[in-house]
């Protein structure tokens, strides 16, 4: 692994790192040079998987438990990063949730967990994590290319999520600019994981570059929203889609 060291010296916080496009963000930032508190929330092994690759490679990472829906544990996990790494720079907000269902039979107890983890999730993340970052601080969350074209049913609630979290990043880039804080939203559209098997008949259609997107194209433009580089991009929500929302 060569670390080309745009983030040499910076801790980084991805919430919702173990698989897909969240491990992708964390083996970039590693590779990258930052130091990575990781966090999963169902199976430990992928998560622990990884954790020892970094380390194999020479990183400094660790994957910590944390259910993205529960804001307690969000702040948890922040505040255990923090007491192992010293500081905190970069916060990545990647973890989410879908339940696929017409509008009309969606159930309050689905409608909750999902606004729990990809909105009131992300809120707490947020806030917990703003006073304790450095000046120069950067926040991305992963949101999708569902907040400005659903093209597709039983989307309707994730769909509000995902806006949701475009106009929260568009208040807080106002609130925290002062401080030299950025915050951007990333979007992408569908992408080579493991929750688009068996769907890419349907999906290639819609997308005019005639290919899913790669975790780690996501993550390269999460690393550069990062850096120094893009100290002057904030409250902007970035599309990368292929594009399917054009």
């Amino acid at each position: 692994m060569d670390f080309e060291g745009v983030h040499d010296g910076k801790v980084a916080v991805v919430l919702g790192g173990s698989r897909g496009i969240g491990a992708a963000i964390v083996e970039r930032l590693a590779m990258d040079g930052a130091t990575v508190a990781f966090t999963y929330a169902a199976s430990s092994e992928p998560a622990q998987t990884l954790e020892a690759r970094l380390k194999g490679a020479g990183c400094e990472a660790v994957a910590l438990e944390a259910d993205s829906g529960d804001v307690d544990q969000v702040a948890a996990a922040i505040e255990a990063a923090i007491a192992i790494f010293g500081r905190l720079d970069i916060l990545v907000v990647n973890a989410g949730i879908l339940r696929n269902a017409p509008i009309d039979q969606v159930s309050l107890e689905d409608f909750d967990r999902v606004l729990a983890v990809n909105v009131r999730g992300v809120f707490a993340a947020l806030r917990h994590a703003a006073p304790r970052m450095t000046a120069g601080g950067r926040i991305i969350t992963i949101g999708s290319n569902i907040a400005m074209r659903v093209g597709f049913p039983q989307a309707s609630v994730y769909a509000m999520t995902k806006a949701a979290v475009a106009a929260l990043v568009r208040g807080a880039a106002i609130d925290l600019g002062p401080r030299g804080i950025t915050v951007n939203n990333i979007q992408p559209g569908p992408t080579a994981t493991d929750l688009t098997e068996g769907s890419h008949e349907m999906i290639l259609p819609l997308i005019p570059l005639g290919r899913l997107g790669r975790p780690g194209e996501i993550a390269g433009l999460v690393s550069y929203l990062a850096g120094e580089e893009a100290g002057f991009i904030t409250g902007a929500s970035l599309t990368i889609d292929g594009g399917a929302s054009a």
